[in-house]
């Protein structure tokens, strides 16, 4: 039986955190999550996935 990892993919958690972003009301914290969102999307795409996560998770606490 294949296990799956505790640790979420860069997509997987690029979905989760767009999905809080969505939802969150407008103000100051989902523009400062959406500054750390852009910054996980630019090092995802320079496949650096551990400051893609970094960042996605400074969205997610931005958003708190």
């Amino acid at each position: 039986m294949e296990e799956k990892s505790l640790v979420p993919n860069t997509a997987e958690k690029m979905k989760t955190v767009k999905a809080a972003w969505d939802i969150a009301p407008i103000g100051p914290k989902k523009d400062a999550a959406l500054l750390h969102y852009q910054a996980a999307e630019k090092a995802q795409a320079a496949k650096h996935d551990a400051e893609c996560i970094r960042e996605l998770d400074a969205a997610t606490r931005a958003l708190v």
